[in-house]
């Protein structure tokens, strides 16, 4: 559950950059925006092991 709400802090912490990106063309938060995607994509990757080793511990 810790990951879960990483993930949670990560998304919210990447919306800033994220409005600055895309509606004032702020290359440099399309940078971090980027980042933050990176590292989101490793915590979820982290997260379906973290489940499926938890799923095949209960069968």
């Amino acid at each position: 559950m810790e990951n879960f709400t990483k993930l949670k802090e990560l998304i919210a912490s990447m919306e800033v950059d994220a409005d600055k990106f895309y509606n004032k063309a702020s290359g440099a938060a399309g940078t971090r925006v980027r980042k933050a995607l990176q590292e989101i994509k490793t915590l979820a990757q982290e997260m379906r092991n973290e489940v499926t080793e938890l799923k095949n511990k209960e069968a």
